[in-house]
C-alpha cells in the first residue's frame, strides 16, 4: 500500500505500536512465548528455577508440575518461566521482571532466592510469592518444602539391603540442613535394614554439574562402595553406578530410565497437590503466607517404582516402615539417635522438632563424612 499522506502513517504508526505493546505484555517461559491467553479472566502463574528445565532433576520435577498447572487448570496460564537464575542478584532482576509482566503468583524454587524473593515481594504488595526451601515470609510471601527424609529413609531401607560391601557412597551438593537431614534420614534407613552398612559422603558444592557428580560417584565406587546415593540434580552419579556394575538410588526424579540396570528406586518429589492447592486459594482469595512442610502422606515426597532387582523381602521392609510414617505413629529423627562420636542427641521416646529438623547440621552415627566441603 502507498501512503499518500501523514494522516494515513500516523495512524498506521498507532496501530503498529499498539501491537507491539500487546506483544511486550506477553510471558513467555524459558522461550519467551506469547501470552494470547493470559487476561484479566485468568491467574497468571510464573516460575523462577535455578537450573535447566530439563536437567532431569530438582527443576524438572518442579517444571513438571508447571505443565499440570497450564494444561489442567483451565483458570491458570502457568507458560511464564526463566530457566538458569544464578542464586544472586541476578534472582531480583527476573523477579522483578516476572511481577511487572502482570504475574498474579511467582514461584521462586531455589533456597538461595530467599532474600531477593522477600525483598522484591515488598515493592509488590498486590502479588503472592512462594519460595522453596526457606523460612521467612510476609505478607505476601509463603515458604514450602517437604519432609523428602521420609522418602530418604526408604530408599536408605532399600540401599541397605542392598549392599554386599557394607559401603554406600553418597555424592552429596553442599553442607547445609536441606541436605545433612536428607544425609541423616537415608543413613537411619540403611542402618536399620543393615546396622553393619556405613555412608560415605562426598561433596561436590555443585546443584549441577553432570561431569563433576559422576566423577564424585566414580571415586566412592573405587573406595569399595557398591550403591551410591545422591543428593544432585543430574543423572551422573546413576549412570557412574551403572558402569561398575553396582547399584544406585537416584532423586528428584525417577532416574531409572538413564541407568536401568543399576537404579533400585528414587526419592522423588510430585509438586503438583502443593502447586494445584496454591493457585486455587489465590484465585479464590483463601491464601495465607504459611510455611509449608509436605509429607508422604500428602504425596509430595514419595519414592519411584522399584528395580525388577530388589527382592519382596525389601519391598515388604518397606512397606512396613512406610505404613508407620504415613500413619503418624513414627517419624524418622525419633530416639534413640547418636552422632558421628556416639554421643546421644535425642533420647528414646523423644522426637526432633520441625526447627530442629530444618536447621539440622550434624551428622547421625553411621555416615563417614565431614561436615564441611573441601573446598
Amino acid at each position: 500500500m502507498h501512503l499518500k499522506n501523514s494522516k494515513m502513517r500516523f495512524t498506521l504508526m498507532l496501530v503498529l505500536a499498539a501491537a507491539l505493546l500487546l506483544a511486550g505484555c506477553g510471558g513467555g517461559g524459558g522461550n519467551e512465548g506469547t501470552t494470547e491467553d493470559q487476561g484479566e479472566d485468568k491467574l497468571n502463574v510464573a516460575f523462577m528455577y535455578v537450573g535447566p528445565a530439563g536437567d532431569a532433576g530438582w527443576t524438572y520435577a518442579h517444571d513438571q508440575a508447571r505443565q499440570y498447572l497450564d494444561t489442567e487448570l483451565d483458570y491458570v496460564v502457568a507458560e511464564d518461566y526463566v530457566e538458569n537464575v544464578a542464586e544472586g542478584a541476578e534472582a531480583a532482576t527476573v523477579l522483578t521482571q516476572l511481577a511487572e509482566k502482570g504475574n498474579d503468583v511467582i514461584f521462586s524454587t531455589s533456597f538461595g532466592f530467599m532474600d531477593y524473593t522477600i525483598d522484591v515481594a515488598k515493592k509488590y504488595p498486590n502479588k503472592t510469592f512462594l519460595h522453596c526451601s526457606g523460612y521467612k515470609t510476609a505478607a505476601n510471601v509463603g515458604t514450602y518444602f517437604g519432609r523428602m527424609y521420609q522418602a530418604r529413609y526408604l530408599t536408605g531401607l532399600v540401599a541397605g539391603k542392598a549392599t554386599e560391601t557394607d559401603l554406600i557412597g553418597y555424592v552429596a551438593a553442599f553442607p547445609i540442613p536441606e541436605v545433612i537431614r536428607g544425609i541423616n534420614g537415608f543413613t537411619l534407613g540403611v542402618k536399620e535394614a543393615n546396622p553393619d552398612a556405613e555412608v560415605k559422603v562426598i561433596w561436590t558444592n555443585t546443584w549441577y554439574d553432570p561431569s563433576k557428580e559422576k566423577d564424585a560417584a566414580k571415586a566412592l565406587l573405587d573406595s569399595g562402595a557398591d550403591v551410591i546415593a545422591q543428593h544432585q540434580d543430574t543423572p551422573g552419579p546413576q549412570q557412574a553406578a551403572q558402569e561398575a556394575g553396582a547399584y544406585s538410588v537416584g532423586y528428584n526424579t525417577d532416574m531409572s530410565k538413564f541407568a536401568p540396570e543399576a537404579v533400585l528406586t528414587s526419592a522423588v518429589w510430585d509438586w503438583r497437590p502443593y502447586y494445584a492447592d496454591t493457585v486455587e486459594a489465590v484465585e479464590n482469595g483463601t491464601w495465607e503466607p504459611n510455611q509449608y512442610w509436605g509429607s508422604l502422606a500428602d504425596g509430595i515426597v514419595d519414592i519411584a517404582p522399584f528395580g525388577p532387582m530388589v527382592g519382596d523381602e525389601t519391598k515388604e521392609l518397606v512397606k512396613q516402615w512406610r505404613d508407620k510414617i504415613e500413619s503418624g505413629e513414627w517419624d524418622v529423627f525419633y530416639g534413640p539417635l547418636k552422632d558421628q562420636s556416639g554421643k546421644i542427641k535425642v533420647e528414646e521416646g523423644q522426637q526432633m522438632t520441625d526447627d530442629e529438623i530444618l536447621n539440622m547440621n550434624w551428622f547421625v552415627e553411621g555416615v563417614n563424612g565431614k561436615l564441611e566441603s573441601s573446598e
